[in-house]
């Protein structure tokens, strides 16, 4: 068991059905099981995405905290080839594509508005380190040289596939901060206006916070759609059920 990692995360949706033909569909991932409220999704047997759904529940508003995007990390460059390949030929609507030194990353959002990034990692070794600190970038990815990388048509997210990390929306980075420090155990990696990231084991992140949307937001209100759950694995028992300043909640899984 890996110490410290994002097991899967948890969203409540208004359109069950809809919102799992998509992660099916067009993200590639498995079904797990499930019943008419709940759908399980993922890759190699692993629960990666689990959906909750509640046709009352208020649409996300991007104004308020909670789900930045759930970022799917990819065992290797050419999987996410052929994932953009996959998006290309089943017209999904990109919202971006960013070479961050560290990673290669394509972002969507799913039809509920939840952001989406699909990744890949550069080798730990290639990365900057200065003590804790790892440097990350944001540079134009050359999506054409990506996808002749791809070797094989995409077949859903293959083996070893994983949610490599979550960002959040929050109300202030300070305080954001304080919790992901102090309460979950993680290590400051990086700044940028209005931002932090965070890693444990000397990842470049597990979690992120921002304040580009939500700056000033206080608790998010209950009964509205979007991030229900982050499920932590790796961690002392302590971390079982925790909830930051916003009220994004943070369970603690032994599987």
């Amino acid at each position: 068991m890996t110490p410290g990692a994002i097991d899967h995360v948890v969203l409540t949706v208004r359109d069950l059905p809809g919102t799992a033909a998509f992660y099916e569909r067009c993200i590639g991932l498995e079904p797990l099981g499930g019943d008419g409220r709940v759908r399980r999704l993922g890759a190699g047997g692993r629960v990666l995405i689990e959906l909750r759904g509640d046709p009352a529940a208020r649409p996300r508003d991007p104004r308020q905290a909670g789900l930045f995007h759930v970022a799917i990390l990819l065992p290797a460059r050419a999987d996410l080839a052929s994932w953009l390949r996959h998006a290309a030929d089943t017209d999904l609507r990109l919202t971006g594509a960013s070479d961050h030194g560290v990673s290669e990353a394509i972002y969507l959002d799913d039809p509920e508005g939840n952001g989406i990034e699909i990744y890949r990692d550069r080798p730990s070794d290639s990365w900057t380190r200065h003590g804790d600190r790892i440097e990350m970038t944001t540079a134009r990815l050359d999506l054409a040289a990506l996808a002749a990388e791809a070797r094989t048509p995409w077949d859903g997210a293959p083996d070893g596939t994983i949610i490599g990390h979550v960002h959040l929306q929050v109300g202030d980075v300070d305080q954001a901060d304080a919790f992901l420090t102090g309460d979950l155990g993680l290590t400051r990696t990086f700044d940028a206006p209005g931002a932090a990231w965070y890693g444990w084991n000397g990842y470049h992140h597990h979690l992120a916070a921002n304040t580009w949307n939500s700056h000033g937001a206080g608790r998010r209100p209950t009964g509205m759609a979007g991030l229900e759950e982050v499920v932590l694995r790796g961690l002392p028992e302590e971390t079982i059920k925790k909830f930051d300043p916003w009220g994004n909640k943070f369970t603690r899984t032994e599987l």
